[in-house]
């Protein structure tokens, strides 16, 4: 086993964080700013990319490994947490906005995962967070991700977060499921994933669905969330106050008056 081999334990409903377990000099590496809360014993450090070549590569390798998380839009940099005590220690780690947070032995799933480009939280030092491009300009321009997810790979564990409820669906050989672009999480490298144009010029402009869906193919694992952030955070906004006035939602007496004084 390459990766470092890590326990964890999921705490919450809504608003979870997970706490992973480690052994004497075992390491996990996470997003810059997702830290919760951690033991005395732990030793914190900002490093280059994912860790996953801080001992080999050299100079070069550690730019490429920051280089990708720049492409995706990431921090250039992201923080290790290594155990330098003589027993069990725990860090924990949170969501950034309510969802669930979802562990991927990546041994089990054949060592690589592709999901969207914020979705990542932790892993387990070792697992390489690289970029997988989407080799279609039609489902790179309307795939909801752009032309870039992220890519997860190596043997060891990997946690990734996303919005509402989490559905797990397995697809058989040559099975299609069509969802909302933005409702996917994250897929089994083995799924081929396309867009397809919503058909009907009515329904494309009217439906409130947007243009496209995409197409997943099996066979392979797909995990599906049920509020995106980008959907949460469109209804905050139109709820919001405009030009400091009351927000679109509200009504009543008040809201009837200052219609009059308009």
């Amino acid at each position: 086993m390459k990766n470092h081999e890590i326990d964890y334990k999921i705490y919450g409903d809504d608003m979870q964080f997970v706490e992973v377990e480690l052994d004497p000099d075992e390491t996990v590496v996470a997003e810059a700013g997702s830290l919760m809360m951690m033991d005395d014993a732990i030793r914190m450090e900002t490093i280059f990319g994912d860790g996953s070549n801080q001992n080999g590569g050299g100079l070069m390798g550690k730019l490429m490994g920051a280089g990708k998380r720049i492409i995706t839009g990431e921090s250039l940099f992201m923080t290790t947490f290594t155990n330098e005590g003589s027993g069990k220690k725990h860090v924990s780690f949170a969501s950034p906005y309510p969802g669930k947070i979802i562990p991927m032995d990546l041994e089990e799933l054949n060592g690589r995962i592709i999901c969207q480009k914020d979705a990542f939280l932790a892993a387990a030092k070792g697992v390489t967070v690289g970029i997988e491009f989407q080799r279609k300009l039609r489902t790179g321009f309307f795939g909801g991700e752009g032309f870039i997810m992220q890519k997860l790979e190596g043997d060891g564990m990997a946690f990734v977060h996303a919005g509402g409820t989490i559905f797990q669906k397995d697809l058989e050989a040559g099975e299609v499921i069509k969802i909302d672009t933005g409702c996917l999480v994250a897929m089994t490298g083995n799924v081929h994933y396309d867009i397809e144009m919503v058909k009907g010029i009515k329904t494309a402009l009217f439906g409130g669905e947007g243009l496209v869906f995409a197409t997943l193919r099996g066979p392979g694992t797909v995990w599906i969330q049920s509020l995106p952030f980008s959907r949460l955070a469109s209804r905050v906004f139109a709820a919001a106050p405009q030009g400091g006035g009351e927000s679109k939602g509200e009504g009543g007496i008040g809201g009837l008056f200052n219609m009059f004084s308009d």
